[in-house]
């Protein structure tokens, strides 16, 4: 993806900002546990931080918060859902926070968005030495098998190479994370947590419309992918006849600043 699409892909949120909030899933409390360890202290910044998903995962353990957003609709419905929590305007390649002022920098399904030449030097800037980085996906797991025919139905704009537990770790490793050339962070590690989504059909269609794929569409056609996906769930055992988990993995991708 060329640097334009990646900011037609990253900036079609806003638009769907309050869907975002109501559908997208939280974290696994296990894997936000695992991305922090071993930070040298509290202070967490949750980078691209979109509504507050992962926001309101690590104000839930306990943990002292800064939110940073560049989408201002986005960044609306954060503050309005979690108002005790510091929620700045900004962006990867330019961190509106003093230099070693945290000790973690996580990303929630929004490292892909960055450009790591110009934000790599930025996170390790306001890092404390020793500080973690982090990014958080939820996938699918694709291990079930209604899972694994989604994605066929859905395709890859439903359904990418980073959305499904057999693809994020080849589609996440290093790749995200800053360049060689920047010595100032040591080996990439990877880890799984199980996680789940009380969903319905409808709320899971709801879900999907929120990926950027699927925003960038035109209506005609994201009408068409709708009413296709209703479809097959319609025709799924697992999912015709009510209330059902989605089975997810919070997949972790975490580095250490030297």
């Amino acid at each position: 993806m060329d640097q334009d699409e990646r900011l037609l892909y990253s900036s079609s949120f806003g638009a769907a900002a309050a869907a975002y909030a109501e559908h997208r899933p939280d974290y696994a409390q296990a894997a936000v546990r695992w991305a922090l360890e071993p930070a040298p202290g509290p202070r967490v910044l949750d980078l691209g931080a979109g509504t507050g998903k992962l926001t309101a995962t690590l104000v839930a353990l306990g943990i002292d918060v800064v939110a940073v957003e560049p989408d201002p609709a986005m960044l609306a419905q954060l503050r309005g859902t979690l108002p005790s929590v510091r929620a700045l305007q900004g962006n990867a390649e330019m961190i509106p926070l003093p230099d070693g002022s945290v000790d973690a920098v996580l990303a929630g399904n929004a490292m892909h968005w960055f450009d790591m030449a110009v934000a790599g030097p930025e996170i390790a800037r306001v890092l404390a030495p020793g500080g973690v980085l982090a990014g958080l996906w939820n996938v699918l797991d694709d291990r079930v098998d209604w899972i694994a025919g989604l994605e066929r139905v859905g395709g890859s704009a439903v359904v990418g190479p980073r959305d499904t537990l057999r693809n994020w770790r080849a589609a996440t490793a290093g790749l995200h994370l800053p360049h060689t050339g920047l010595p100032r962070f040591g080996s990439p590690e990877q880890a799984e947590f199980p996680h789940g989504q009380h969903r319905t059909a409808d709320s899971l269609v709801a879900t999907l419309a929120t990926r950027a794929g699927v925003l960038v569409m035109p209506e005609p056609d994201q009408r068409a992918t709708a009413d296709r996906l209703r479809a097959y769930l319609a025709a799924q055992p697992d999912t015709a006849g009510g209330d059902f988990t989605l089975p997810m993995l919070t997949g972790v991708l975490r580095t250490h600043r030297h």
